[in-house]
């Protein structure tokens, strides 16, 4: 990449970026859109959106930021054998670069740490592999985390589970917005995968509980996975998952999302938020979150009906949920990358 020698050159590492949809992808790419490109350099080294035999080179809206995307040609377990001899190979990609900074996949940088023993190295740990969490997976977490400079957890329940001692707990952001005061009444908003992880089977029972004392109660999902053709139903509605949390929760009354990106944007919408678990590492997940307060934290489905059909305390919720979303902006998580980099 061609820059200006006064320019920082920053190298990030993900397995996934856009224009893939998710929680990650969105992250980095508002980083990126918030850091200077008169001061930064940015390039992103992800993985090939489809099967690939050469690497690919892009810009993708930000025109300080440069995409070269690793070829993938199968996905199996020699994956990472193959990312490993990728990353070799184009070794020449991280010489020159001020910061190096990995997204959960410091795996893909660990032989060239080795060979680079004075670059400065960042991690950035995303969310659980699932629940139980794995010992093997504690262990690596703490290897990374010893071989980086600093790092940043996205939680802070990640002290508790996989005793990390990060320089910073971040939980994203959002972008300042308008409060959309005109919504579809009685209606709720699923937005995240369609799996046993995501609570979403729980969430569509509770809207059959509602359905029995609000008839007109729908719930809209945007979403892929393996339970999509399970949820067709009264008041129930599967629409195209391609498609940015921001854009539509003001759309609706009550936000069911349990991920920290769309408990924010839920937040800075002014829009109820209930937050499900079914294991103590989702629990933690949410009830050591900065927002934590700001939420209803729920169990079952039968606690979310009743709190939607009883419960006052939700726009009181809602409001001060709005007031603390107003200092988690992409502009500060950015400023926090900034200050971990040591560029404040």
């Amino acid at each position: 990449m061609k820059r200006k020698s006064t320019l920082k050159k920053i190298v990030f590492l993900t397995r996934s970026y856009y224009p893939n949809i998710g929680g990650v992808e969105k992250h980095i790419y508002e980083v990126c859109k918030n850091l200077d490109g008169k001061k930064y350099a940015i390039l992103i080294i992800t993985e090939s959106l489809t099967i690939k035999k050469k690497s690919e080179i892009e810009f993708y809206h930000l025109p300080h930021v440069q995409v070269v995307r690793i070829p993938i040609k199968k996905r199996n377990w020699f994956l990472k054998f193959h990312i490993w001899k990728w990353m070799w190979d184009h070794r020449s990609l991280f010489r020159d670069a001020d910061v190096i900074h990995c997204h959960d996949v410091f795996f893909w940088y660990v032989h060239l740490a080795c060979l680079y023993p004075l670059k400065n190295v960042y991690t950035t740990f995303h969310g659980y592999e699932g629940y139980p969490i794995s010992l093997k997976a504690v262990i690596y977490r703490k290897v990374f985390e010893y071989m980086s400079n600093r790092t940043i957890c996205v939680g802070d329940f990640m002290k508790k589970w996989y005793h990390a001692k990060p320089t910073l707990v971040i939980y994203g952001g959002v972008n300042e917005k308008k409060i959309v005061k005109k919504f579809k009444k009685n209606s709720a908003v699923f937005i995240g995968r369609l799996d046993e992880h995501t609570g979403i089977l729980e969430y569509a029972h509770a809207v059959n509980i509602i359905r029995k004392k609000i008839p007109k109660f729908t719930l809209t999902i945007y979403g892929e996975g393996k339970y999509k053709n399970k949820l067709e139903g009264d008041g129930i509605i599967v629409k195209d998952s391609n498609i940015f949390a921001d854009d539509i929760i003001s759309q609706y009354e009550y936000a069911f999302v349990s991920r920290y990106l769309s408990i924010l944007e839920s937040l800075a919408s002014q829009r109820s938020v209930y937050a499900i678990y079914d294991n103590p590492l989702k629990k933690d997940y949410l009830a050591l979150s900065v927002f934590s307060k700001h939420i209803s934290i729920v169990k079952n489905p039968e606690e979310i009906a009743y709190k939607i059909l009883h419960d006052d305390k939700s726009q009181k919720k809602s409001l001060s949920g709005y007031l603390l979303s107003k200092k988690l902006t992409w502009k500060k998580v950015a400023k926090d990358y900034e200050n971990l980099w040591g560029f404040n």
